[in-house]
């Protein structure tokens, strides 16, 4: 006879879950979430005039564009959707679900400072090495390494790096 762990959909929490105990400490989410937090967003934030509805904080939704960009999910619908799905989105959204006309229209109304502010991001993961670019695949042959004076970036190799990066958010964000 077969012994198999019991499934329980119906037994509530003791206590309110916390989508922060459902991340690993070292998941991208938070990293964006922390980068986002130390950028500038003010030029952002005074635009928004106070009247109407209360709207989501643009931190919260460059944060989820940021990551959705980075995980290869661009449609505002695929992000909205991701908001009810993955703990990772519900993290950046502290457990919101904004709908998709709110990201598109944050994401149009943005564009250039969303553009600037993206570079900085990908900036800040180069420095802190957390960047990878493009895909490698390997088919198992051994590659020895060694240190070379291509690792060392000079002033002029760095804003070319830059540039780069500029024309590939210009890219994405043309997705």
């Amino acid at each position: 006879m077969s012994r198999f762990i019991a499934v329980d959909r119906d037994t509530a929490y003791l206590l309110p879950p916390s989508v922060d105990e459902w991340l690993p400490q070292d998941h991208l989410a938070r990293f964006v979430v922390e980068v986002i937090d130390q950028l500038d967003l003010s030029e952002l934030v005074r635009q928004y005039a106070g009247r109407g509805s209360n709207a989501y904080h643009p931190a919260m939704l460059l944060g989820l564009l940021v990551y959705g960009y980075a995980t290869g999910v661009h449609s505002s619908r695929k992000i909205e959707r991701a908001c009810h799905d993955s703990v990772a989105f519900r993290f950046i959204a502290a457990n919101t679900q904004p709908d998709h006309d709110s990201i598109a229209t944050f994401r149009r109304r943005f564009l250039p400072q969303i553009e600037a502010l993206f570079v900085q991001v990908l900036v800040l993961a180069r420095e802190m090495k957390c960047l990878k670019l493009g895909n490698i695949s390997l088919d198992g042959t051994k590659i020895a390494a060694n240190a070379s004076k291509h690792k060392a970036l000079s002033w002029e190799h760095a804003n070319k790096i830059e540039a780069q990066l500029r024309e590939e958010v210009q890219q994405l964000l043309k997705l």
